[in-house]
């Protein structure tokens, strides 16, 4: 999943407010099933709804997942865990991590942040 989509920019640095509803009625339907809602600074707030499998490669900066829906494991570097709603996920940069075996329903909050290479380098 990238880190960024073409989307207008200005229109995204300008919310301050986005809901879930919005972020559902904005994914592609076919394809890689993301979109980005909302930009300030190094943050970027993403809306991710995986089907099948997900293709993850790792990112160049820190993130976090916020489950909104689903259930499954996930990878995160040699970790292995469940997660379902409620549930957040921190993957630091650089790091291998990706949803396994999720319910079709599968929606998360992805938020990166911080400077390339995550705030640890």
């Amino acid at each position: 999943m990238p880190e960024t989509q073409d989307n207008d920019m200005s229109a995204l640095q300008k919310r301050r407010h986005v809901t879930l509803e919005q972020a559902q009625a904005a994914l592609p339907e076919q394809g890689l099933r993301f979109v980005s809602m909302l930009t300030h600074g190094s943050l970027l707030v993403e809306y991710y709804a995986p089907r099948g499998k997900d293709l993850q490669t790792p990112h160049t900066r820190d993130e976090i997942y916020v489950v909104m829906e689903g259930r499954g494991w996930f990878v995160n570097g040699e970790e292995r865990h469940t997660f379902g709603p409620g549930d957040v996920i921190f993957v630091p940069a650089g790091v291998v991590h990706r949803f396994e075996d999720f319910t079709d329903d599968l929606g998360v909050w992805v938020i990166f942040y911080g400077p390339e290479g995550g705030e640890a380098s």
